[in-house]
């Protein structure tokens, strides 16, 4: 995925495209509610060993890294945040495929779903 098409706000090596953050930012607005964030978080399961998380959460965690890419709050747990130093996400919506990408090149494998990754 290369998202140099697009202008990037970069924030402690987590990169979020600004189509990314238009449809979050769409999606928040739908929920009428302003206290949500963008959790991205790195679980244990899939195919592959470790699986992405994105999902909105009212909660604020010990050691979370809480960043702001226009108008967005992203939010990452300490222990996800090594995982995801550097990646790249975006939204693609094309005939072909609908929803959030992530780049990571942290990743030295991933499953053929593309939901997990090592």
């Amino acid at each position: 995925m290369s998202v140099s098409d697009e202008k990037t706000t970069v924030s402690d090596g987590i990169m979020l495209s600004d189509s990314a953050a238009g449809k979050v930012k769409a999606l928040l607005d739908q929920e009428g509610r302003d206290d949500l964030a963008l959790r991205v978080a790195v679980q244990p399961g899939g195919c592959s060993g470790l699986r992405y998380q994105l999902f909105f959460d009212e909660r604020s965690l010990d050691g979370d890294v809480v960043k702001d890419f226009g108008g967005v709050k992203v939010v990452t747990d300490r222990m996800s945040a090594p995982y995801l130093g550097g990646a790249s996400i975006d939204f693609v919506d094309t005939i072909e495929k609908q929803g959030f990408t992530i780049d990571n090149p942290n990743a030295t494998g991933s499953c053929a779903c593309g939901d997990s990754f090592s």
